[in-house]
């Protein structure tokens, strides 16, 4: 994904005015924020490195690392320039200095360890399913079945982004469906930065920019994010509009995939709902 790097920088000086860094503002401007070189004088490096730098031309000289990478120095700097945040800054890391994977001609389908599945199955109160790197869905629990409808989609459907952005019914599915978006595609960039090599998830990216004018829009604001926990909101054709806290738990043995487990308030409208809905679908089919 070629000029990632780039286009996060431009994207995020843009952001920023000259009068919010102590920066007179002389002049008419032809792009909003701040210039090239008002980010490498704050940053204290030359202009000629910073502009290297954004155009991902591997800038040279003494702030270079021994295994030739911008030092984290530089990159400390201009994040805070840029104003980061702790997410934008890791990203930053992570483009600026890509570790390059070795792809075998057929990757190995991602599989869900049996533990991994007995622990969802586990959890017989709380929807749950497993992401991997690309947010495919890989497992779920019977609840999570439930509320998502995993089962019933076809194995290339069951994929966060797509589902998102591509099947007409999300919008209908997510009472908050641009905030569902945003956050989808923050935390897809975020992993297309981890994964840069993987041809996978870059064609997943240009399928999506193809068919979605919405995603086209998001994937060029640049914005990373992590989803770690928050609240989603779904509506269930048979049980309601569900409000469902979540948590996603990492799996140490396999570093690419997520556990994320709907956490629900006891007690809760939310709760008894899906109580009644696991209770349907344990039921004995008649």
């Amino acid at each position: 994904m070629d000029g990632d790097l780039g286009d996060f920088l431009r994207s995020r000086r843009a952001r920023i005015q000259p009068e919010e860094v102590g920066l007179a503002s002389h002049g008419r401007r032809r792009v909003p924020g701040l210039r090239r070189e008002e980010v490498a004088q704050l940053a204290g490096v030359s202009v000629d490195y910073y502009i290297r730098l954004e155009q991902g031309r591997g800038p040279g000289g003494p702030s270079r690392t021994k295994s030739g990478g911008v030092s984290d120095a530089v990159l400390d700097a201009v994040a805070r320039v840029l104003r980061l945040d702790e997410t934008e800054h890791e990203y930053l890391r992570t483009v600026a200095r890509p570790a390059r994977q070795k792809q075998s001609k057929r990757p190995p389908a991602p599989r869900v360890r049996p533990g991994v599945q007995l622990l969802l199955d586990g959890m017989e109160r709380s929807p749950a399913f497993v992401l991997g790197r690309r947010m495919d869905v890989l497992a779920w629990n019977t609840l999570g079945d439930a509320v998502n409808g995993f089962s019933r989609m076809a194995p290339g459907d069951r994929n966060m982004p797509r589902q998102v952005f591509l099947d007409p019914a999300a919008r209908d599915l997510y009472p908050e469906w641009s905030a569902v978006a945003a956050q989808t595609v923050a935390y897809l960039r975020l992993a297309a930065g981890t994964y840069a090599d993987d041809p996978a998830l870059c064609a997943l990216v240009g399928e999506l920019s193809l068919k979605s004018e919405d995603f086209r829009r998001l994937w060029a604001d640049h914005q990373v994010a992590e989803c770690a926990y928050g609240v989603k909101k779904i509506r269930h054709p048979v049980a309601g509009v569900l409000t469902l806290p979540y948590e996603t738990l990492a799996v140490p043995s396999e570093p690419e995939q997520t556990i994320v487990v709907y956490t629900p308030e006891p007690g809760a409208e939310t709760a008894e709902r899906l109580a009644l809905l696991g209770s349907w679908e344990s039921a004995p089919a008649r």
